[in-house]
């Protein structure tokens, strides 16, 4: 009886001494648990599936979060969705960008009017694509009344040339233009008054085509206020009938169906 309850005694004392130990143990485990996740890579993200239903997972320096299976899969469905809807409005958002005129144009002479004014827009690799939309002013001159014109422009230049210190060039600019002038007086096709073939060709609408160079100052950007970049151009242009009137009359010359016109663009975006 005295031994067993004397063995009793030390194990009662080993099991005490025993809690004693381990609890320190449990303690420190706790404490280090800071330590723990901070030794994981912020970049690293990890993920654990403890069950079908729980998952546990770890990103940066954040403390583990425990999520329901199908919640997260629910809003991967919602990321998925709304990355596509993402798409398909940037999409749309970058085709209507594209309509947003580039730049604007001051041009003189020319065929489509004494000073013409209006915008246009680039495009192409580089940029060397310009399509322009101009309203042109005609003094009355020997008429009854001043005219208005509108020009659909084309232009294209093959490359550019950077000269340093904010200038550039475009050693060659081409294109082709249509022109109309507003007033009962023109027509695209003849009259009943003229007999058939008497003209051949319509008043109201000329065709061109040109030639010219381009002079681009690049200014500062501390120093923009409406534009970004300055260009001086000048062109050489003829139209339709003034060509068949060149072929067909060896009288002219040169200054009778060539147009020297000058423009300033200035360039927005």
């Amino acid at each position: 009886m005295n031994m067993n309850w004397s063995n009793s005694k030390y194990i009662l004392r080993a099991g005490v001494l025993s809690i004693l130990l381990i609890i320190p143990c449990l303690v420190s485990a706790i404490c280090r648990t800071d330590t723990i996740i901070k030794n994981y890579k912020p970049d690293s993200v990890r993920i654990v599936i403890k069950s079908d239903s729980v998952i546990a997972y770890h990103t940066g320096d954040s403390l583990f979060t425990i999520l329901q299976a199908d919640s997260v899969i629910s809003n991967t469905k919602e990321s998925i969705v709304h990355t596509r809807y993402d798409k398909r409005v940037h999409r749309m958002r970058k085709n209507w960008e594209r309509i947003i005129p580039t730049h604007s144009k001051i041009q003189f002479a020319g065929n489509m009017g004494l000073l013409s004014f209006g915008t246009g827009w680039d495009y192409g690799k580089h940029n060397q694509w310009e399509t322009d939309l101009l309203l042109g002013f005609l003094p009355k001159y020997s008429s009854k009344k001043a005219k208005i014109t509108m020009t659909l422009k084309q232009n294209y230049m093959p490359w550019s040339l950077d000269l340093g210190k904010g200038f550039s060039t475009e050693p060659l600019s081409c294109g082709l233009y249509l022109n109309t002038v507003f007033g009962d007086q023109f027509w695209v096709h003849e009259p009943d008054r003229y007999p058939k073939g008497y003209y051949g060709f319509s008043s109201k609408v000329r065709i061109h085509i040109y030639l010219g160079q381009r002079l681009t100052y690049e200014i500062d950007p501390r120093r923009r206020f409406l534009a970004k970049s300055v260009t001086f151009f000048y062109e050489l242009s003829t139209c339709d009938l003034y060509l068949i009137s060149a072929v067909t009359n060896n009288y002219l010359r040169p200054r009778d169906y060539l147009s020297l016109s000058f423009g300033l663009k200035f360039q927005w975006l």
